[in-house]
């Protein structure tokens, strides 16, 4: 899919080498908001196979990530992720994303994010998305903010995250029907 100023992509074999580049120039950036990683996660052999289960995630429709890259280039400026899917009466999974050190602060990170609550929306018929963040994390509070989603709550040490258990602030938004319907210009 496409925006403005990016290509999104579905994570598959042809990302393993830039995932492994945006993840290693990105290592000291990420480490405060994201868990501890293995030996192996700065190897190509690690995200071979993470893109393998990637695609066996989104055939079962368990889970859909995603890669953003400015348009007409193959670097990685941005991930972004919808994890934990549940169908049925729930119809909701779970936000992730990150945005490169060199790129924060363009609205890269709201244009490739509210590109893929849409999708999730009108693609996948989910109701509700939820994402969460550390109170600490001001820029993400804003991204989700400026996309509709509103606090639902304050979960205490709810991740293992960068040595300690962290608090999050709890957000979601739900479809709106003319958003899932394609009637709006909306891109959130």
């Amino acid at each position: 899919m496409s925006t403005a100023r990016l290509t999104i992509e579905s994570i598959g074999p042809e990302h393993i080498d830039a995932l492994l580049a945006y993840h290693q120039r990105n290592e000291k950036h990420l480490a405060r908001w994201e868990p501890a990683r293995s030996s192996d996660f700065f190897t190509r052999s690690y995200w071979s196979s993470y893109a393998a289960a990637v695609q066996d995630d989104a055939y079962h429709g368990r889970a859909h990530r995603f890669v953003a890259l400015l348009r007409g280039s193959r670097t990685i400026i941005a991930s972004i992720n919808v994890t934990n899917i549940v169908h049925g009466v729930f119809q909701a999974g779970v936000l992730g994303y990150s945005v490169d050190a060199t790129h924060q602060a363009r609205g890269y990170g709201s244009e490739a994010v509210g590109a893929i609550v849409t999708w999730c929306f009108r693609n996948i018929g989910l109701h509700r998305v939820e994402a969460n963040y550390q109170p600490s994390n001001e820029r993400s509070g804003r991204l989700l903010r400026s996309l509709g989603f509103t606090v639902e709550g304050y979960a205490r040490d709810y991740l293992y995250i960068d040595g300690a258990w962290r608090d999050h602030v709890l957000t979601a938004k739900i479809r709106d029907d003319a958003v899932a319907s394609g009637d709006s210009h909306d891109t959130a």
